[in-house]
Order: C-alpha cells, then sequence, then structure tokens
C-alpha cells in the first residue's frame, strides 16, 4: 500500500517567478514549556528555514509580527514540533498551545484554512502510523498477513472516504495541498487535475504552490504519452472487412463525427446499450454523425442476427471474426466490452469509454442540439 507523506516543495529561490512579501502577525501563548523562543519557517527534507523569532514571555505569550518573502506554507515552530500555518498578506492568526505536545493540542483562530490543514495532516499521520504497526506486524507474525492486510484495507477506505469528504468541504483551500501525496496518479488522476487547477486558482504566488504546477504539467505530459488514446490525439487508423468482405477504412469516414463501437453478439452490456446507440445515429446522422462497429465475434452467422435484430442500421460494420484476437481491438488495446473512441471530423479523439447520457450529452454539445 502506498506510503503517504506531507509534501511540501519548499524552493527557496524561484526563477522567474515574482515573489510578493507579505505581512503576518501570529500571536498567542504556549504554556507547559521550557523554550524561550518561537519561530515562523518552513519545514522541508526534516529541516527548518526560520524567517521571523519571537520570544515566550514568563506566561508563555508571544507575539511574532513581521514580513515574509512570499504568501505560503509556514509553520510555527517550538523546538523540533510544530504547528502547519497557511500565511498571506495580512494574516492575524491567534495560536495557543500545550508545549508537551503543541501539534496534538493546540487552537488556531483567524485563518480556517490553518485549520483544515492541520485536519488533514492529523488524520494522514493516524493512518500512516496503522499502516506502520501492521507492517511491523506482518514481519513478526507473517503467518497473519491476510488477516492484517485485511484490516489494513479496512483502514484505507476510511481514510480515502475522510479524503473525499474533506475535499469536498474545502473546495478552492490552500489546505487541500498535502491532499496530493496521497494520490495514486494512475488511478485518480482527475481528482489530482482538479485539486491542482483550484490551487493555483486560489493560492496563486506561492512557491509552491507553483512548484505544484509545474510538476503537474510533467505529469499531465508523461500521462498523456502513455495514453495513446488521450483526447486531442490521432485516432490510430485501420482497414478491416466489412460484412461483404470488403475493406473499410477509419479514413473512409473522415469529416464525419464517428464513434467507433467495439462489440460483439454475445456481449449483454452491448447489446443492452444498442437502442441508445441506434437512438443517436437516428437523431444526428444527418448532422455528420456515423458510426462504426468493430465486432469482437467469431461466428459471423451470429454476428449478422445482431446487426439485424438490434437494428444496427449505420452501414460500418467490420470484424476478421477472430474474437479477442480481433486486430482492430488489439491496436486499440481493448480489454473489455463495450468500448468506445469517439472521433472528430479531423480524425483526432474527443473523449474514450462514452455511453448512455454521457454520449447523449458530448453530442449535444458537439452538434448543438
Amino acid at each position: 500500500m502506498k506510503a503517504f507523506t506531507l509534501i511540501l516543495f519548499f524552493v527557496s529561490s524561484f526563477i522567474a517567478f515574482s515573489q510578493q512579501p507579505i505581512t503576518v502577525k501570529v500571536s498567542g501563548n504556549i504554556f507547559n514549556t521550557n523554550r524561550d523562543s518561537v519561530y515562523i519557517s518552513q519545514y522541508y527534507n526534516n529541516t527548518y528555514t526560520d524567517f521571523l523569532r519571537g520570544r515566550l514571555d514568563k506566561k508563555g505569550n508571544y507575539t511574532l509580527t513581521g514580513k515574509l518573502p512570499y504568501k505560503d506554507y509556514y509553520v510555527l515552530r517550538v523546538g523540533r514540533q510544530h504547528v502547519h500555518l497557511i500565511l498571506k498578506d495580512g494574516s492575524d492568526i491567534k495560536l495557543n498551545a500545550d508545549g508537551k505536545s503543541i501539534f496534538a493540542f493546540h487552537t488556531i483562530t483567524g485563518s480556517d484554512e490553518s485549520i483544515a490543514i492541520n485536519e488533514f495532516v492529523n488524520e494522514l499521520q493516524i493512518f500512516n502510523a496503522k499502516r506502520d504497526s501492521a507492517t511491523a506486524m506482518i514481519k513478526r507474525n507473517p503467518e497473519n498477513s491476510q488477516a492484517i492486510n485485511q484490516s489494513l484495507q479496512q483502514v484505507y477506505l476510511q481514510f480515502t472516504s475522510f479524503r473525499t469528504a474533506f475535499v469536498s468541504r474545502n473546495p478552492n483551500s490552500p489546505a487541500l495541498l498535502p491532499v496530493i501525496s496521497t494520490l495514486d496518479l494512475n488511478k485518480d488522476f482527475t481528482t489530482y487535475e482538479a485539486i491542482v487547477k483550484q490551487l493555483t486558482e486560489c493560492f496563486s504566488g506561492s512557491p509552491n504552490i507553483e512548484a505544484v504546477k509545474n510538476e503537474f504539467v510533467q505529469n499531465k505530459k508523461r500521462m498523456e504519452s502513455m495514453n495513446f488514446l488521450a483526447p486531442g490525439k490521432e485516432a490510430p487508423v485501420f482497414t478491416q472487412n466489412d460484412i461483404n468482405g470488403k475493406p473499410l477504412s477509419l479514413t473512409d469516414l473522415r469529416g464525419k463525427v464517428v464513434l467507433l463501437d467495439f462489440w460483439a453478439s454475445w456481449c449483454g452490456p452491448c447489446r443492452k446499450e444498442n437502442p441508445n446507440v441506434v437512438t443517436l445515429y437516428k437523431k444526428y446522422q444527418d448532422a455528420g454523425f456515423t458510426v462504426m462497429s468493430v465486432s469482437l465475434d467469431d461466428n459471423k452467422a451470429a454476428w449478422l442476427a445482431a446487426i439485424e435484430k438490434d437494428g444496427l442500421i449505420w452501414p460500418n460494420h467490420v470484424s476478421d471474426l477472430k474474437k479477442w484476437s480481433n486486430e482492430v481491438s488489439k491496436m486499440y488495446q481493448v480489454s473489455g466490452i463495450p468500448f468506445t473512441v469517439l472521433i472528430d471530423r479531423e480524425g483526432k479523439i474527443i473523449d474514450t469509454k462514452l455511453r448512455g447520457l454521457e454520449l447523449e450529452q458530448a453530442l449535444k454539445t458537439i452538434f448543438g442540439f
């Protein structure tokens, strides 16, 4: 299971990045400590970089007022303990804490964003502790690994449920930053992209967010290079024989919006979806929409009978009757059907896996009715 950590990029200087100094005030009381100073710092790679220092009086009161180089993610630290703060120009925050454990026992007023980011980090630390404990138990008792992993899976599901609710409760908030480190980009890229978009819109001017944005651009390029069916890419061109044994090429349909539909007579979900495709074909065929059906059948009679029974009235039906070894399905790396690829008039991919209402909405957007 993936290890989660709070990642702050902390870049000490940003090339071609305009840094705007900010003025902040952080005050409060740290009781139960023998320390005499508090700091506003940034924490990266187990190292603190201090920006402001304040004295604790005999009662633990302190006031930190001054300029910071930019709005960003900081910590208020006492010794090697800290609480996360999101600071911007004009921030006026009160933070009280127990010096024995300032992260576990603190209150913040004046910054809902700082409250939220500490809430998420706390839940993340709890999850990590449980994960580490389970890993240690498995090493000590490998014979119990299955039961331990099942228990940990429940803990993971609880954490992801919390994460989903947290994202929903904190839209367009800088507090979303630590969520990124908990995402599996191969599975959660859409969520990742949405969070990066919110962060860049709500907290631009932060070097950490600038780093997040730059990393996202690189990750998106990597994901798109891995996904040859990404929107905007050229749909792989092929030629296969139609029901009469005559070759039909995808390029023959250039100039039309094409739904490339992988299906088979033996595929129940495909047959269930066919009436919807027929309805949409009838609605949009005169506007320039057509369907090219690639059958994964291996029995021609069954293929033709399904075409007739389901009323698949478009003329573009192809198959090499090799079932899962169909050359076009291998080209498009089809692992399950129904599978669709919506292609624009120039032969570029609009989207994949569109069915039902999603397909209907896509065509409505394209054709305007």
